[in-house]
């Protein structure tokens, strides 16, 4: 793919950008080296004072960079602006708890005792420069939650970022270099996906941490394996959404049609899979295909447009191929089903999908096992409990779930046997900096955000002084 930003509302390459050559790119890995010997010696409150700065930054770009990532991917700028506003909150939120976060751990007297120490503890100490190969669904939130809790750690990022956001990838470089963080200490690499490896085998890069598809997470994880280096791994989803009688049945598909689209139905932990008990699957399906009907596709720079345009020519074939293919094999669509006509203005050469909903479907098809990138929603009809959670778990994927039900053993059962990163009741999948955020099974490992999140990339030193 080439660097460049490719309007995918109608096609337009608007600019390209060229590839760091050998000698750029091992200038920056010094860079970043240097930087990290200096940074990691700083305080939590010199750190906290540049995160801030930018969070402030971002507040202020919030119009120009939400613009930005819309033009590049596609996302409606009403959603590109709350990405950029969650980004200033998660970098403040670092900044107010990472000191408390990663302060020394002491074990109880008895064991330090035992232990045969006069004093023990452990400090979280950083790890160094973190490589982080990161998406273009969520082009700055996916950067901010890995970068502010690795900043506030002491460690230094290296960004290699999608090829079709590259504006976004330079602006985040600029954010936190206009924020006052010394030279190096978050850079942007604009590099193709081929260079990544030898960027990755550098001993002076420390880990690596990856959100994107699976095939890129097996390659960067088995290059990092192989070079005994910590990865974190945040891969595809296809998360279930699961309606039992009890439910709001009015709010749960208000609920769904937004837990389905957000971002154009391009995230990891939107709901796709759509599991309903079968005493209230009609009424369901009724008001879920109404609302998924009744969005407006279009022009993604609207306010008024709910669904723009998915992020590439080659992401619309894959959803076509994998609704075309169920309907071959007997699913019906209740709505939408192949691509919007006559949207005008030069929008008919974007790259559009209607809304879609999928009813019938069976383990033959691709469907059943395959993430749908894209606003197409599966629906499912179960007859009791047990057959739901044997539905919800019939997945590869294990990043997040939603459950609704006001029945308190029912949410035991699920928050027991959902095998999920998450499970939300009630309401749906969002991620926030106080929660931790990753998933099981082949949604990959580690995690973000929280506690959990910044110590993935710190050593645990244990700390022993004798008796």
């Amino acid at each position: 793919m080439p660097i460049a930003t490719v309007n995918p509302a109608n096609g337009e390459t608007l600019t390209s950008f060229d590839a760091l050559g050998p000698e750029e790119t091992e200038r920056r890995l010094a860079t970043a080296d240097s930087a990290f010997r200096a940074y990691r010696t700083t305080g939590f409150d010199t750190r906290a004072r540049l995160l801030n700065r930018a969070a402030d930054l971002l507040d202020e770009d919030q119009e120009e960079i939400a613009r930005t990532m819309t033009t590049e991917m596609g996302k409606p700028v009403k959603a590109a602006r709350a990405e950029a506003a969650k980004c200033a909150k998660a970098m403040r939120w670092y900044a107010a708890n990472a000191e408390r976060l990663l302060a020394d751990e002491d074990p109880a007297d008895a064991d330090v005792r035992d232990a045969g120490a006069s004093r023990a503890y452990v400090r979280y100490r950083p790890l160094g420069v973190v490589l982080a190969v990161m998406p273009w669904n969520f082009p700055l939130w996916q950067v901010v939650r890995f970068a502010a809790p690795a900043l506030m750690a002491g460690n230094v990022g290296l960004l290699k970022h999608a090829s079709n956001v590259p504006q976004t990838a330079l602006y985040l470089e600029d954010l936190f270099r206009r924020a006052g963080f010394p030279e190096g200490c978050f850079q942007t690499l604009l590099v193709g996906s081929k260079a990544i490896e030898a960027i990755l085998r550098d001993p002076r890069v420390a880990a690596a941490t990856l959100t994107g598809s699976e095939p890129a997470g097996r390659s960067v994880a088995s290059i990092a394996g192989d070079e005994v280096k910590k990865t974190v791994m945040e891969l595809g989803g296809s998360d279930p959404y699961v309606v039992l009688p009890s439910a709001d049945i009015g709010k749960a598909a208000a609920t769904a049609v937004t837990a389905r689209v957000q971002n154009n139905g391009q995230s990891c932990i939107a709901a796709k899979r759509f599991i309903v008990h079968t005493d209230v699957y009609d009424a369901f399906a009724e008001r879920f295909t109404e609302g998924m009907r009744a969005l407006t596709v279009g022009d993604p720079a609207r306010e008024s447009t709910d669904i723009g345009p998915l992020a590439s020519e080659r992401g619309r074939a894959d959803l076509e191929e994998l609704v075309d293919d169920a309907v071959r094999r007997g699913a019906t669509a209740l709505c939408g089903g192949a691509r919007p006509e006559g949207l005008g203005g030069g929008l008919d050469a974007g790259w559009f999908y209607t809304p879609t909903v999928l009813s019938g479907i069976t383990p033959e098809m691709r469907i059943h096992r395959e993430e749908t990138f894209g606003p197409v929603a599966t629906l499912y009809r179960a007859a009791d409990l047990d057959e739901a959670v044997a539905l919800a778990n019939d997945t590869p994927f294990g990043l997040s779930s939603n459950v609704w039900t006001q029945d308190t053993d029912e949410m035991d059962r699920c928050v027991r046997d959902l095998e999920a990163g998450g499970v939300f009741f009630n309401g749906m999948t969002a991620s926030h900096p106080a929660l931790p955020f990753g998933g099981v099974k082949r949604s990959g490992y580690g995690r973000e955000l929280s506690g959990h999140g910044i110590r993935e990339f710190c050593n645990a030193t244990t700390v022993w002084y004798g008796a």
